[in-house]
This record gives C-alpha cells, sequence and structure tokens, in this order.
C-alpha cells in the first residue's frame, strides 16, 4: 500500500528544480551528503506517478472549475444564522511585529506550544547541520553519511527570552504530525526514511528529551495528520502513498496495523494533493475528513463512511495545494449534550490541482485560490458557504485566536508548496471574525517584513501574541543567493486585541483563587479582575474560551480548537469576579489533556492559564 522508500526519496528530491545549482552559495553542509545528485533519477518517480488507484480528484477539479474556482456560484452567509457578537470594543489598530530573537536553532518547520509555556521547534535529520550545537560531552547521533552530527534539529524555545535547548532527535521527523498528549507531552508520529514508522515523546519537564521508538506503525507515515480522539488516542490519517490510517493509544504503543482508507485512495491525483488532510473531531465523536476537494463525515471506530458532503470548488486544498483549516469555535452555552453543539468547519485559500507541476516543471506560478467555504457539518443537509479573503493565499497559517476569531497569516500569492515552487509572498494578515456579516469578517493587518513561505509556522501564546517562525524553500540552510534564504528569525506579532488603548479593559485571572483542574459536565470556577473596573459587569460582555494548543506544520495546526463555555452564574466582590462556568460534558467536545483558558471582557482577552481536564 505505501510506496517503499527509494521511489519516497526520488519525489523528495523532485522539489529541486531541474538544473538547480547551489554553486556560490552560503549554506551549511555536511560532507559526502548531497541531495542534489538524485535530481535526475527524480522525474522517474514523478512521471511514473499514477495519483492512487483510483484518484480523479485533481482532473474533476479542473474539467469542473472555471480558471481559478472564482465564476463557481458564491453563497453568503445567511447573518440569521450567526451567533450573535459581544459588544466589543472598537479599535482602528492593525498589530504590532517584533523581532525577538535572530537565532532560532533550527528553522520552524514544526512548532507545538507545552503547558510549561515552552514551544518545541524542530525540522529535518538531513538538511546538514543547523545552528546550534549539543554542549561538549553530548553523544551525537550519526548523520546521512552515518558520521556523528554534533548539532541539533530540534529545540525547546523559551517563549519569554529566546532561549534555547537542544534536543536529541534520533529516526527523521521531517514533515511528520503530533500532538499534545493527555499528559502534557508531546506524541509525534511518522517523517521520512527511518522516521517513517517511529513514534517519539518528548515530556514537558525541563530536562526531558525525546524518546524515539521506530518501526511501530504500521505504514510509512510521511505528511500524515494527527488528531486526538474523545477518549485520548489519536489517529493517524493518510500520508505519502499511504492510503489508510491507524489508531495510536494515549500510551504511544500502536499495535502496528493500518486500516485501508478508500477516500484518500480516492482523492489523490498526479500531484497529489490530499497530503496532510483536514481532520477535526466533531461534538457527536465523528470524523470530518476532507482531502484534495471532497469531504466524509467518518466514525473511526466503527471505520465507516457515514456520508459524503458536497464538494467544495473551486480547486485544491491539501498539500501541496496547501489551503488553511479549522473548526470554528464550539459554543457551549447551556448545552450539556455534545450531540447539540453545532459544528462549523472553515476552508480557506489552496491552488489550482496542477499548480505544483505547473511550478514544478514549467517554472509558471499560477494565482493561489482566494476564497474560504464554510461548512455546518452539523446540520442535516449542509451546503458550503463560500466568500472571498482580501488577497490569495497558499502555504498560509490558520489559528483560532482567544476571542473565537481567526487569524490568517504567512504564505504566498502565487505557486504551491514544496522546495522553490511559490512566489509573491503575502506579508499581510487577515482577521477574520466568523460572526461579522459581509465585509466586516474580514480585516487586512499591519503586514511583516520578513517572507514567511514553504517551512514556516505559527502559534498561539498565553499572551494572545504570535510566535511566528521558519522559511525555507530549499533542499538545506541557505543564507544568501537564493530568492528566499532559509529564516532562522523568530517574531512576535500583536493582533488588534493588544492595541494599547485597550490594556485599561483587559482581564486578569486570579490563579491561585481559580480552579486548574476541569472534570466532564461539573461546574469550573474562575476569579479574575477586570482592568481598572472594581464594579460588577454585565454578564454578556464576559466569554470564558479554552484553548487545544495545536501542532503546526505546513500550514495545517492540527487538534486545534477553541470551545466558549456557559456562564449560568456570574458575580463581583469587593472588585473581583467570580464566574460559575461548567466544563464541556465530554471528550468529544474537549478531548482530555491541557488547555489554555481565558478570560475575554468586550473582545479583550486576559493572558491564559493552563487547565486540565479529565
Amino acid at each position: 500500500m505505501a510506496a517503499p522508500f527509494p521511489r519516497a526519496l526520488l519525489f523528495l528530491i523532485l522539489v529541486l528544480a531541474p538544473g538547480y545549482s547551489h554553486a556560490g552559495f552560503f549554506s551549511v553542509e555536511i560532507e559526502g551528503f548531497n541531495p542534489e545528485k538524485l535530481i535526475s533519477d527524480a522525474k522517474k518517480f514523478f512521471d511514473a506517478n499514477d495519483g492512487g488507484l483510483k484518484g480523479e480528484a485533481g482532473k474533476y477539479a479542473d474539467d469542473v472549475d472555471s480558471l481559478s474556482g472564482e465564476e463557481a456560484g458564491f453563497v453568503d452567509v445567511d447573518p440569521a444564522n450567526l451567533p450573535k457578537d459581544k459588544d466589543e470594543f472598537d479599535t482602528k489598530y492593525a498589530g504590532k511585529w517584533e523581532l525577538v530573537s535572530q537565532n532560532s536553532g533550527v528553522s520552524a518547520m514544526h512548532m507545538q506550544l507545552m503547558p510549561n509555556n515552552k514551544a518545541l521547534i524542530f525540522d529535518s535529520t538531513v538538511f546538514g547541520p543547523s545552528l546550534i550545537n549539543f554542549p561538549k560531552g553530548d553523544v551525537c547521533p550519526l548523520d546521512p553519511t552515518k558520521k556523528p552530527d554534533c548539532t541539533a534539529h530540534a529545540v525547546i524555545y523559551d517563549t519569554e527570552n529566546a532561549a534555547l535547548r537542544p534536543l536529541h532527535i534520533v529516526t527523521n521527523p521531517w514533515c511528520s504530525s503530533g500532538n499534545l498528549a493527555a499528559d502534557g507531552s508531546v506524541l509525534s508520529t511518522g517523517g521520512f526514511e527511518d522516521g517513517a514508522k517511529s513514534i517519539r515523546t518528548l515530556g514537558p519537564c525541563d530536562t526531558c528529551d525525546w524518546q524515539d521508538t521506530p518501526n511501530v506503525l504500521g505504514d510509512p507515515r510521511w505528511y500524515a495528520t494527527q488528531v486526538t480522539l474523545e477518549d485520548g488516542s489519536f489517529i493517524v490519517v493518510g500520508g505519502r502513498k499511504a492510503y489508510s490510517y491507524e489508531l495510536v493509544p494515549p500510551t504511544g504503543k500502536p499495535n502496528g496495523q493500518a486500516i485501508y482508507f478508500p477516500f484518500i485512495d480516492e482523492t489523490t491525483d498526479l500531484d497529489e494533493n490530499n497530503l496532510y488532510p483536514f481532520v477535526h473531531l466533531l461534538p457527536d465523536g465523528n470524523l470530518f475528513v476532507f482531502a484534495n476537494s471532497r469531504s466524509i463525515l467518518f466514525d473511526p471506530k466503527g471505520n465507516k463512511v457515514i456520508k459524503e458532503f458536497p464538494r467544495l470548488l473551486g480547486g485544491s486544498r491539501n498539500y501541496p495545494a496547501s489551503g488553511m483549516s479549522a473548526l470554528l469555535p464550539l459554543r457551549l452555552d447551556d448545552k450539556t449534550n455534545s450531540k447539540d453543539v453545532q459544528a462549523q468547519v472553515i476552508i480557506c485559500g489552496g491552488a489550482r490541482p496542477k499548480a505544483f507541476r505547473l511550478a514544478e516543471k514549467n517554472k509558471t506560478y499560477v494565482p493561489a485560490l482566494q476564497d474560504c467555504g464554510r461548512l455546518v457539518v452539523s446540520d442535516p443537509n449542509p451546503a458550503w458557504m463560500r466568500e472571498n479573503m482580501p488577497s490569495r493565499r497558499v502555504m498560509g497559517d490558520m489559528l483560532i485566536l482567544p476571542t473565537g476569531d481567526l487569524l490568517m497569516l504567512n504564505g504566498a500569492k502565487k505557486g504551491a508548496s514544496a522546495w522553490g515552487n511559490a512566489k509573491e509572498p503575502n506579508y499581510k494578515p487577515v482577521l477574520f471574525r466568523p460572526n461579522k456579516v459581509g465585509k466586516d469578517r474580514f480585516k487586512e493587518l499591519k503586514a511583516a517584513t520578513i517572507p514567511r513561505m514553504y517551512h514556516s509556522t505559527s502559534i498561539v501564546l498565553p499572551d494572545g501574541k504570535i510566535l511566528v517562525g521558519g522559511s525555507n524553500t530549499n533542499s538545506r540552510y541557505f543564507f544568501k543567493g537564493v530568492e528566499f534564504p532559509t529564516e532562522m528569525r523568530m517574531e512576535k506579532f500583536s493582533p488588534p486585541y493588544l492595541a494599547p488603548a485597550l490594556q485599561k479593559y483587559r482581564p486578569q485571572i486570579l490563579v491561585d483563587v481559580s480552579d486548574n483542574t476541569m472534570t466532564y459536565g461539573n461546574d469550573f470556577h474562575i476569579r479574575f479582575l477586570v482592568g481598572y473596573i472594581r464594579k460588577e459587569v454585565r454578564m454578556q460582555d464576559i466569554k470564558v474560551t479554552m484553548y487545544a494548543p495545536p501542532f503546526t506544520t505546513h500550514g495545517y495546526s492540527m487538534n486545534q480548537r477553541l470551545i466558549q463555555l456557559g456562564i449560568p452564574e456570574l458575580s463581583v466582590e469587593g472588585g473581583v469576579h467570580h464566574a460559575l462556568t461548567r466544563a464541556p460534558p465530554s471528550g468529544r467536545i474537549a478531548p482530555p489533556g491541557y488547555y489554555l483558558v481565558f478570560v475575554v471582557y468586550r473582545g479583550v482577552p486576559s493572558i491564559g492559564t493552563w487547565v486540565r481536564i479529565q
């Protein structure tokens, strides 16, 4: 079912353009390791790629859609179906960028926030030496030429002071997947070559290092998606030439069985366009699975496709077409049954089905897609509602903010994913406010100055800022002589809710007198101040949200979800507000583990505090 590694290796090298020369470039290299020598063989795999056993999705999309999909019927969101917004403060503040580090040690291809407020960053073990060394005396892993490589390819990044701690990673995690486990550790699956069947775990302690177990997955998982299920176990879906899924228990010890998944087979095409499929756990315990331009409701325990949703017109959305997706915030209010909670998915951007091939073979960079599609998957007969973003975007990131709004950033306006296959960086972040009407839903923010192209990442931090890093469109670390040098600088972006004029209204959670654990369906108490306000604020002006920090790579934030808790009671005494909220009713809404809880007052969030639900 999955291709043997030599063929996968050839396809890997495909993304180097024919005739592409690095002569005279400043780079870091390992003696004897030269990926360019395989360029001539790479075309053999690409030209022989059959698009899967059943895959016709890309051909169908090109035949049916218009040139960019923009003439296909657009249906606006019905304002009557939108939840009513809180009375939020209005601000013209467009955000702020700040450079916080010149050197992340490794380029940030994968990133995950951990419950100790540190960020895990890692890339690949075959890109040559990184810019951070192991301490003297450490045992150095072997590089691809079987020589010791005493530079790290994974680090712990301190989000407050940018300090780095190198980690030892043994099997190659290139283009892997991951999530936070229920105990706060990171569990990562798959990768390249010796890492394709690996499971790696990293604990949250200050001295923890990777524990790497190779050859335990049923199929090689390169460009696969990993999502946490309601019981804290994981499902790993797809990957290059892996038309299957498999389950990994919370212990991280799988049975090595891969289950054939026809949908993944059917949705691949000659450019693939179904890698890193979008997978979201829904309130009924089933999964929304989107690949290429198609989506289904899937029962992972019964191995059953319950229904197929309408196709999303416009083009392809998954790697290398690389759109963005998120499950919109789940609003609990007074709902005690998970099945009563509305579930809505959004997918934005992407590329035409042949965009990768055109860039790779002809150096033709077609415009990225500009549309967003929203689907209320909990409706009996849902239909996609489509609207345009302010600009085109491929390879972008989509993050859910503590307020329930979405932030889109990074990526390009033309081309597709893979080395050197995109042009025109999209420097402008876009704020998407799902509960606004019409054009008010989108707001362009302050432009960045650093291109964040292929292999860039971003995550939401507890203080509400966005940590942004990475961008490496090259086969190794190249810092000059290329159009888009390997990027080691780390930035933070402040969204509009961090406007200086709004900080006097910012809530402050009183951690010592608030709960730090949740039990499903039970009361959860949180006490807080609201800026300088000491009298009671209106209940309708307060939101309590809990956020699952995602594992972000290749434009997809796996396992990301935000839940708005119901607030049955709100009181104030001595200027301290006490919100009695109710924890989510089950793991279908919030799988067990660690979440950031925020109090939001009229659109201004507090600093988040970590809470564990079990």
